[in-house]
């Protein structure tokens, strides 16, 4: 891995302890919603639990688990990486990571949810992983009560990454509606929560209008929001 840094499968209590140790600093909450004891059965009954080291460090951790057993999926329900360690090309390494050990146990498909309203995430998992939006949910884990999520609904996109085909950003040609979104919703939490609310119902409301519409979610530019093409 780049940068002198290490991808490695977690096994021992001590090491679910810092990994749940990474959670609680990137989410401002106990052990971020991934206790070790949690962890810990995750890894112990086959699930993927890793963390990120640099040197003894470990800066960065990620789990997921196993979907229906006939969708041959796994579902990478967190990754965390602590603050000084970000823009390290960590998240990708990860995505990489997972790629390849899913592949090494038969899983053509591995999903996750992301808040619709952070741009990088949205250009990072469609237009270069080239995953594609399954779903919009509704406050879908409710109130959340970490210091990223606290005050806000937890809108998500559950998207699926085929991994042996990845899909394209549409041409131009084929987008029939756009949804843009805020450029840092992050910051604009930060300084008018009212207007992060806004930007939340207003998206929510684009997004159900083109889905129910008979579109889908074709892929994510950067400038024009979420790009809609025909099925």
């Amino acid at each position: 891995m780049a940068d002198g840094l290490d991808i490695r499968e977690l096994h021992t209590i001590d090491e679910m302890v810092a990994a749940s140790g990474v959670f609680e600093a990137v989410w401002g909450s106990p052990d971020g919603g991934m206790p070790p004891n949690l962890l810990r059965a995750l890894e112990h009954s086959g699930n993927y639990v890793v963390g990120v080291y640099d040197g003894d460090r470990m800066i960065a951790a990620s789990a997921a688990f196993f979907g229906p057993p006939a969708s041959r999926s796994m579902h990478s329900h967190v990754t965390g990486v602590l603050p000084d360690a970000q823009a390290r090309g960590i998240g990708r390494a990860l995505k990489a990571h997972q790629r390849e050990w899913a592949f090494a146990r038969e899983v053509g498909t591995i999903t996750w949810t992301f808040d619709p309203l952070i741009a990088r995430n949205a250009h990072f998992n469609l237009a270069v992983l080239g995953a594609r939006v399954t779903d919009y949910l509704v406050d879908h884990y409710g109130d959340m009560g970490d210091a990223i999520n606290s005050g806000d609904e937890s809108d998500r996109l559950h998207v699926a990454w085929h991994l042996a085909s990845p899909v394209p950003t549409p041409d131009a040609a084929e987008v029939v509606a756009t949804v843009a979104i805020p450029t840092d919703i992050e910051a604009l939490r930060r300084t008018d929560p009212d207007a992060a609310a806004r930007a939340r119902h207003e998206v929510r409301a684009a997004f159900r209008a083109q889905l129910d519409a008979g579109l889908v979610v074709g892929g994510f530019r950067t400038g024009e929001g979420y790009l809609f093409v025909r099925p």
